[in-house]
């Protein structure tokens, strides 16, 4: 195996890793679209329109340009990542009755 076969390797790689978390952007976006409003407002986070816009352009970031351009995907993984594991079960568990701190 040469040089090159490892960067073609390498390039597919990171195309596959980008594009498995772009899907997890267009998924957190299909669920955000579909959670009430109010428990938006309730968690003092950004509106439902914001979050459901900001994950669908960085779905698009990851899957359509990928690595091209070199600092917009890693915010798009970085906002993908706050919802996934910041907003999201915040707004779960309000919508699910547990609240607390």
């Amino acid at each position: 195996m040469d040089i090159s076969m490892l960067n073609v390797i390498t390039s597919y790689t990171i195309w596959a890793i980008f594009a498995i978390i772009g899907i997890c952007g267009f998924v957190g976006a299909f669920l955000a679209a579909t959670t009430r409003e109010d428990a938006f407002e309730v968690a003092d986070r950004q509106k439902k329109i914001v979050w459901v816009a900001i994950l669908i352009a960085s779905g698009f970031v990851l899957t359509v340009l990928g690595p091209s351009i070199p600092i917009l995907p890693w915010v798009a993984i970085i906002m993908i990542g706050l919802y996934w594991f910041d907003v999201r079960p915040q707004i779960k568990s309000i919508l699910e009755g547990a609240g607390g701190w």
